[in-house]
């Protein structure tokens, strides 16, 4: 079956001496990976392994086949060029992050419009706007949403946040109750939109902090998360 659709690069891995293996998230398949036969063979091969860095916007025209893992490409086009997501220091570290914890999470070969929606949109403003130091955490909230355990939010005025049930507590319940910094973080998070992004202020240590919660409750909420390599590298990058 021919099908043509948006898809967003999720991981490319070396496969015997001339291959790739690429994962992206499709518009109308959801996750699917591709072998690229010979790419790695020629200079016209390495022109096309441009197209697949972490988290680009795609046009495929794929072959695909129910009963196949992998299936091939016909044609690839940019859907979206970045203009800095990719040669930006700083942006390039949280794109290698979010990559990771998106193919982690991103298992199951299902359609999610909303959800391929969401990552398109976010991704186009993260790439135009300048002020994006706590891009990721605010990106990782909202992604909870798509995903089936967004916080409980009519309670926020209670004191105490628990992790394992996501709702606002009036006492703390259990071993992964949040308060202090993380929990005032977590309830502006709450309320802002990207585009205000550039009002909340806080330090190194706070957005650590609030960033390890956070992979904490994906992996309570999601089986067989694991805490991304790239961990490392980004707290480096904003520290």
């Amino acid at each position: 079956m021919l099908v043509t659709t948006n898809a967003i690069v999720l991981s490319k891995l070396r496969y015997a001496d001339n291959d790739l293996i690429v994962k992206c998230y499709t518009q109308q398949l959801g996750v699917v990976s591709f072998l690229l036969r010979g790419v790695l063979k020629s200079k016209k091969g390495y022109n096309k392994i441009a197209y697949f860095q972490p988290l680009s916007q795609l046009q495929l025209h794929i072959d695909y086949k129910d009963n196949r893992s992998l299936h091939s490409i016909k044609e690839t086009k940019l859907n979206y060029t970045y203009s800095s997501l990719h040669t930006h220091v700083f942006k390039s570290a949280i794109v290698m992050f979010l990559a990771e914890v998106l193919s982690n999470i991103l298992q199951e070969e299902e359609q999610n419009e909303t959800l391929y929606h969401y990552l398109e949109t976010s991704l186009s403003w993260l790439d135009i706007h300048n002020d994006f130091a706590n891009f990721h955490l605010l990106f990782l909230l909202k992604l909870t949403k798509y995903l089936g355990f967004y916080p409980e939010d009519t309670n926020l005025n209670n004191n105490y946040f628990n992790l394992l049930t996501g709702t606002f507590e009036t006492k703390p319940i259990g071993k992964y109750t949040v308060s202090g910094d993380n929990l005032e973080v977590l309830k502006r998070l709450l309320i802002t939109k990207f585009d205000m992004l550039s009002l909340i202020k806080i330090n190194g240590s706070q957005r650590q902090s609030f960033l390890n919660m956070m992979l904490l409750y994906f992996e309570l909420h999601t089986g067989g998360f694991k805490t991304p390599k790239s961990l490392q590298i980004l707290n480096q990058v904003f520290n």
